[in-house]
């Protein structure tokens, strides 16, 4: 179903657990920074079930809208709450512990350009165990390109800001977790859609950090199979076939020529299981083909040429001109924060 109209330039997802110390900081440089911009803005505070009075901090800021969650469904799930509730064009995610570079957040939306997604990548590693977190980030990082054939210098980054009318066709999708912003990333650059990466500081946060490096770095890895499986699965499943052909293929030879042309009988199990593999893969990759929805946003950068003056026009994915770029003299004409001109 298209997303309905958008009513602002951009809405701001800040989730919110126990961040009551620096939150009214983190407010008052977003909405500064807002203020002084050419967009119209909303900042939607997700309070992921508190317990510190957030929630009255950010209710009691008249610059601010609150959703607020009487238990903590996960980061997310907020994300998700905010994004679906977001009447903005764009969207910007964030976080509210200090961490990231929420004075550049206009700098962010200018930087969407033609892309559907802009990514904040960060130089520097702030978390705890980084012994730990930095290669098994690298490993998921890894694998996510292998998925995409795209570079990604930041997966999981929390700092972007991405066309909404996109995302919420892949909301839905989006886990309870942290893995949430790794997602979202893939989701887009699986369908087509145009990811760009800008490099941003990123500070130590300000309270105590609610990421748990062996959980929630195990569900980062599996969100990326079960996307991986989910829109490209001969992907995974064709590598892990030629591999055990390979295999076949030796043992095969060897009990050929060995066995006086006898093969054993796990070398049969091992020929039935390529076979298998093979067979999986195919009926994956034939469900998800064919349980693609009928209806997809087109990406930013698809536009139809005018006839005579060739200016650009957004199309919508049934062909039909979403909104034809008005003349000079034509007061309708609105400069979209998303459009590079």
């Amino acid at each position: 179903m298209p997303a309905p109209p958008a009513e602002l330039d951009v809405s701001i997802i800040l989730p919110v657990h126990n961040e009551a110390g620096h939150l009214q900081a983190e407010i008052d440089r977003i909405a500064h920074a807002m203020d002084v911009s050419a967009y119209s803005w909303e900042l939607i505070i997700v309070d992921d079930g508190s317990d510190d009075g957030s929630d009255e901090i950010a209710t009691a800021d008249q610059r601010t809208r609150v959703i607020r969650a009487e238990r903590c469904l996960g980061a997310g799930a907020a994300r998700r709450i905010g994004t679906e509730a977001a009447r903005g064009s764009i969207v910007v995610w964030s976080d509210a512990d200090m961490s990231y570079p929420n004075h550049e957040i206009p700098q962010l939306v200018g930087a969407l350009g033609d892309a559907d997604q802009v990514v904040g990548a960060r130089t520097s590693e702030q978390g705890t165990l980084k012994f730990f977190r930095v290669p098994a980030k690298w490993l998921i990082r890894q694998l996510a390109q292998y998925l995409t054939q795209t570079t990604i210098p930041d997966l999981n980054t929390g700092f972007r800001a991405f066309r909404r009318d996109v995302a919420l066709q892949y909301t839905h999708e989006l886990p309870v977790g942290f893995s949430c912003a790794t997602t979202i990333t893939m989701a887009f650059l699986m369908n087509g859609y145009r990811v760009d990466f800008v490099t941003i500081t990123y500070e130590k946060r300000a309270g105590k950090s609610k990421f748990h490096w062996w959980r929630d770095t195990r569900s980062y890895a599996l969100q990326v199979i079960r996307m991986m499986l989910s829109y490209d699965p001969l992907r995974v499943m064709l590598p892990i076939a030629s591999l055990l052909g390979l295999i076949f293929i030796g043992k095969l030879g060897y009990d050929l020529v060995d066995k006086d042309l006898r093969p054993a009988a796990n070398t049969l199990l091992l020929g039935f299981a390529v076979l298998q593999t093979l067979v999986v893969g195919l009926l994956a990759d034939l469900i998800v083909r064919v349980n693609r929805p009928f209806h997809r946003e087109l990406p930013s950068d698809v536009r139809e040429l005018g006839d005579t003056d060739e200016s650009a026009r957004p199309l919508k994915a049934d062909g039909v001109p979403k909104k034809i770029t008005p003349g000079p003299d034509d007061p309708a004409s609105v400069d979209l924060p998303r459009r590079g001109r």
